[in-house]
């Protein structure tokens, strides 16, 4: 493992920590309009559904989650770069990481799936007409895993579902393979790496995984089949791992920032004009063409990273510093993840036949949502068993910054104590 240099010198990447909190409130805003945009399924569905959304949630809807593993990938990695190369300390401070990750994590994840995702599924059911029944009596089936009522809806677990909460197993995997594999990857500090070279990989590799595996394995967030998504997340895991470690890279991320937000544009007017058949039979030639599968699969791919760098580039140079509302928010991160959609659900279920106009009902919507996830928040800090089932620090560990080591979405926090030597047409409109 590579050396770690100039131990006193400290650097705080504020950037992180306020490019998560925007992207979990995009995050918040994409799944109220999930509620809102024609033709895409979801849990509830508005009376008044708007047609136009569709373009603007796909400027979003291609990198949005790859953001999140992607931040989450540069703290963890920030991290294990404090960690002494001695194999057994290493093996020491890594057991340390699995054991605070599974715990901020898994915790959550089935208090989630037991408590906040249950009135989801409760309302989409009732809604769609699959149940005529009170909750109290849904949500004893809903648990009981050898329930035999809607067998055609069961998984292995029985009702049980995790719903939006899938990001939290799939970065509890995808940490614990960085984790495994940083002894090994830690080798790229030596390396000089180019932005050229580094962007040509990165995208080649995804042009691959996207040809190989989309249409084969379509997204099913159910962790054991879902090939692409573990592909695509895993790999951009990888080079948020590599920024990190050739801090030359984010640099190079920011000085060319506006370059990255021109071709990010241009591949999503691309994809916007394909959706409005602007192009003649692109699904055709998809099908005949191999040489026009792969221009397509590097339009979406480009599209993907570069919007991924135009965000990182932007982060580092505008919001790497103290602000006030990110050191807050910050700390609520998960607690906000975890119940966003279940409130979204709720209030959209409560609204869902008076008629307010659509405007009115978004901010109705949205404020009950904010609201919620801010008092969940507030009171999941008052005790000690609220902070574990919402993924929260230990108040000794807010009190003492300096030994902050959790690499949960919610970190307060990302330090770095050391200094690293430099040396066919998709299937449906919505899943590019």
């Amino acid at each position: 493992m590579t050396q770690a240099i100039n131990r006193s010198e400290s650097t705080r990447f504020y950037a992180l920590d306020a490019l998560r909190v925007i992207a979990f409130g995009v995050l918040i805003l994409y799944h109220i309009g999930m509620y809102y945009v024609l033709e895409w399924g979801w849990h509830i569905k508005s009376e008044q559904p708007q047609a136009w959304l569709q373009d603007v949630m796909i400027l979003t809807n291609q990198w949005r989650m790859s953001l999140l593993f992607l931040i989450s990938s540069m703290v963890l990695t920030v991290l294990l770069t404090r960690v002494e190369p001695k194999p057994l300390l290493f093996l020491k401070r890594a057991g340390e990481l699995i054991t605070q990750r599974t715990q901020r994590l898994m915790i959550p994840l089935l208090f989630g799936m037991f408590v906040i995702v249950a009135p989801q599924v409760y309302i989409e059911w009732t809604v769609n007409g699959v149940i005529d029944t009170t909750f109290t009596q849904f949500y004893l089936e809903y648990i009981n895993p050898n329930t035999q009522w809607l067998a055609e809806r069961h998984s292995d677990i029985g009702l049980l579902t995790w719903n939006h909460l899938w990001f939290l197993p799939y970065l509890w995997v995808y940490s614990l393979l960085l984790i495994l594999l940083f002894p090994i990857m830690a080798q790229l500090a030596k390396l000089q790496i180019g932005i050229i070279s580094f962007s040509f990989a990165s995208s080649t590799a995804m042009v691959a995984i996207w040809l190989m595996l989309r249409n084969t394995y379509p997204t099913t967030h159910d962790l054991l089949n879902d090939w692409y998504s573990h592909a695509k997340y895993f790999l951009v895991m990888v080079v948020g791992a590599v920024i990190i470690l050739q801090p030359k890279l984010w640099e190079a991320l920011e000085r060319t920032r506006y370059v990255s937000a021109v071709v990010a544009l241009c591949m999503y007017s691309l994809i916007i004009a394909d959706r409005h058949d602007m192009f003649g039979p692109v699904g055709d030639w998809m099908t005949e063409y191999w040489w026009f599968r792969v221009m397509v699969g590097y339009i979406v791919v480009l599209n993907h990273w570069a919007w991924l760098a135009a965000i990182l580039g932007f982060g580092k140079r505008y919001l790497n510093k103290p602000m006030g509302w990110v050191k807050y928010l910050n700390g609520g991160v998960l607690p906000y993840y975890m119940m966003h959609q279940t409130l979204i659900v709720v209030a959209a279920y409560s609204l869902h036949s008076i008629g307010f106009p659509v405007g009115i009902q978004f901010v109705l919507i949205l404020l009950f949502t904010l609201v919620g996830c801010a008092l969940t928040y507030e009171l999941a800090k008052r005790n000690m068993v609220t902070r574990l089932l919402f993924g929260l620090k230990g108040k000794s560990q807010e009190t003492n910054r300096d030994t902050d080591t959790t690499i949960t979405p919610s970190s307060a926090s990302v330090y770095s104590k050391t200094a690293i030597k430099a040396p066919t047409k998709a299937p449906t409109k919505a899943s590019y």
